[in-house]
């Protein structure tokens, strides 16, 4: 006997119309996972997956991460990490593998930063003869200028070298108050502004840059919280996430950014962005929840400051439409900065036409600090050019190396941290003066003219040579 009652025959509509969307559903996943094993067995994925693993073994072999996180702790006391280099067996670094040295990493992160301090000094001068004649200056005075900054700088550099390790984890939260201090000075009346930015201090002769000591505070203090945070979660998680740990250090790092994007300093935003999710990173944050920060993060910071800031978004469209053509480039003045880059880049050849023979610096703004990479390429050309690339990759290389070999995760990332500093500002650097991206004022580190983004970064190099001789197999070269 056929129902009539038409909720009943609903009913079964109903349920029919999930029987078939739940069969769909499970036809669709079963596809899915089908795919999914077709692909992973081929012989293509295997093949790759192999490559894939072994790139990663070769570029690991001999750090923490060869055989697991697990095999290493964190140790930053000087017995500990001797019983840790007599417990496991010494590698083999001869031939090409002296790449993965830690001593030679060593030697080569000194070497290259003495070299780019060099380079830079010598570059300054020479981009700056033409204010010799300009305004009657003395030769000396202008070597003055960035000799005296070179001094300081190096006497930081030395004397970290005879700081504990330990002294200086626990002066990082005094060095980030301090900084949080002087970026907030920055929006008094003793604040000034220099192209477009507001971020600078003035005491008497003095004037320096606040945001120099942010990224250097926030190099050593984050790894150091942020291990206390995840200390502190992994003690209390159960089986859930637990981010109240994460909370404090979140909020310091939001406003240390939000002051020095106070005085609309994009560049060093970015550079300082940088640094904070490397740190989070290495310390073991959800990536979920890292990358949805980053992109709501990002997209109100390209709403606010770049989209709703007229000059900023001017700039960004000359360099990508604007200054395509040379009619366009002379027709804007936003275009001449980086045409006259050009110029001198194009100018360089392979050789260069000498030390202080260039032509461009006469009318090339900011010829010794934004854009000083333009004076190289064109007064010592490209063999040049590639010279000061290689100093700064091999520096590079060098602190990622010995953060990959060393037994302290502290200093692991505090190593690691420096290096996105310097790596990512010279990286954007050279990328605004080669046009691929728009002009944001940031320094190129060791060589820019200017005392404070010489002597921090000349202190993030102590640091980091510091930590370095923490390092078993170099303080086992050293006799200690």
């Amino acid at each position: 006997m056929v129902s009539r009652d038409p909720r009943a025959r609903s009913s079964r509509s109903v349920n029919s119309a999930n029987s078939s969307t739940a069969s769909s559903k499970n036809g669709f996943v079963r596809a899915v996972y089908s795919l999914h094993d077709r692909l992973t067995q081929s012989r293509l994925a295997r093949s790759l997956s192999h490559r894939v693993d072994n790139a990663i073994s070769w570029l690991t072999r001999g750090s923490r991460f060869e055989h697991g996180a697990s095999e290493f702790t964190a140790r930053s006391g000087r017995g500990s990490a001797q019983r840790a280099g007599a417990s496991r067996i010494r590698e083999d670094y001869s031939g090409w593998r002296f790449l993965f040295s830690p001593l030679a990493s060593y030697w080569a992160l000194t070497s290259s930063v003495v070299v780019l301090t060099l380079i830079g000094l010598v570059m300054v001068f020479s981009s700056r003869t033409a204010d010799i004649a300009d305004e009657g200056a003395s030769i000396f005075s202008i070597m003055w200028q960035q000799g005296r900054f070179a001094l300081f700088g190096c006497a930081i550099f030395i004397g970290l070298q005879f700081m504990k390790a330990r002294s200086i984890r626990k002066l990082s939260g005094l060095a980030f108050l301090v900084a949080m201090f002087l970026q907030a000075l920055t929006l008094t009346p003793l604040g000034s502004s220099a192209g477009g930015n507001a971020g600078w201090l003035v005491f008497g002769s003095l004037r320096f840059q606040p945001a120099e000591v942010m990224k250097f505070a926030l190099a050593v203090w984050l790894p150091h919280i942020l291990l206390a945070a995840r200390k502190q979660a992994q003690e209390h998680r159960l089986h859930k996430l637990n981010l109240k740990p994460y909370i404090l250090p979140g909020v310091a790092f939001i406003a240390a950014f939000g002051l020095v994007m106070a005085g609309k300093d994009l560049g060093t935003g970015i550079v300082i962005v940088l640094i904070g999710v490397g740190a989070f990173f290495l310390a073991g944050f959800p990536v979920t929840y890292l990358l949805s920060a980053a992109l709501l993060g990002g997209g109100l910071l390209f709403i606010v400051l770049v989209r709703g800031n007229s000059n900023r978004w001017d700039r960004i469209m000359a360099a990508y439409g604007g200054c395509s053509t040379r009619q366009a480039a002379l027709s804007d003045k936003l275009c001449f900065q980086t045409l006259h880059g050009d110029y001198a880049l194009a100018t360089g050849g392979l050789t260069g036409v000498g030390l202080g023979n260039s032509r461009e610096k006469s009318y090339l703004p900011a010829q010794d600090n934004d854009f000083i990479f333009a004076i190289i390429g064109e007064e010592l050309g490209f063999i040049g050019a590639l010279a000061v690339i290689l100093c700064i990759a091999v520096m590079a290389w060098s602190i990622i190396n010995l953060s990959l070999r060393h037994q302290s995760v502290y200093m692991q990332m505090v190593l690691m941290c420096f290096g996105i500093w310097f790596t990512a500002q010279s990286l954007i650097n050279l990328a605004v003066v080669l046009g691929l991206l728009p002009v944001m004022g940031l320094p190129l580190p060791f060589i820019s003219s200017g005392g404070s983004s010489l002597v921090m970064c000349l202190a993030g190099a102590g640091v980091c040579v510091r930590f370095a001789r923490e390092q078993e197999d170099v303080r086992a070269s050293r006799g200690r």
